[in-house]
């Protein structure tokens, strides 16, 4: 139905309980914002970036919320400073030079969730383009020298719709984390 909002990345829900209460949390390339307004939902602050904002007028003016409108692929400086969020969240989106600016932007203890199209995606829809699907591994290849990665999955998402995908959490922590229930208890 049009207008309606798609549910939270069950992934990402999954690993919400691992932002502290009041988090500063980035949702990057965040459409119409699904998984910015759960941790909303949650009382975090949250800064909506995306090239199109349309779909977040909304949430202007909201307490708690900023919404930015940015070409992030574009030439020019990354418009964040370094350890500005408590989260960062990134869904369905994959822009490879921006990896460094991610961890940049994480404040210390922060939490990175990251899921997106992997290899093999062009067997069930779109992308299909090779530049904007992960490889085998590349997950744990950008994030996991730096941040402790809690999870990693990779395979064939049963959706609707189907996908091939990657997921990664990691927290800028040393030692374990307990890991949350499937549920996202």
């Amino acid at each position: 139905m049009p207008g309606t909002l798609a549910e939270p990345s069950p992934w990402i829900c999954r690993f919400a309980p691992l932002v502290g209460p009041g988090a500063r949390v980035l949702d990057v390339a965040a459409g119409r914002g699904r998984n910015g307004r759960h941790f909303l939902a949650r009382g975090h602050r949250v800064t909506f970036v995306d090239i199109d904002t349309g779909g977040l007028a909304d949430l202007e003016g909201r307490t708690g919320v900023d919404v930015i409108e940015a070409d992030l692929e574009a030439a020019g400086p990354w418009p964040f400073v370094a350890g500005s969020f408590d989260a960062i969240l990134i869904a369905n989106y994959l822009h490879r030079p921006h990896t460094p600016h991610y961890l940049a932007s994480l404040a210390p203890g922060g939490v990175l969730l990251h899921e997106t199209f992997a290899a093999g995606n062009a067997d069930y829809g779109r992308p299909r383009n090779p530049d904007f699907l992960l490889r085998p591994g590349e997950l744990p290849e950008l994030y996991g020298a730096r941040l402790h990665v809690v999870a990693y999955e990779h395979g064939l998402d049963a959706g609707p719709p189907p996908a091939m995908r990657q997921r990664i959490a990691c927290v800028d922590l040393e030692g374990p984390l307990p890991i949350p229930p499937p549920d996202g208890g």
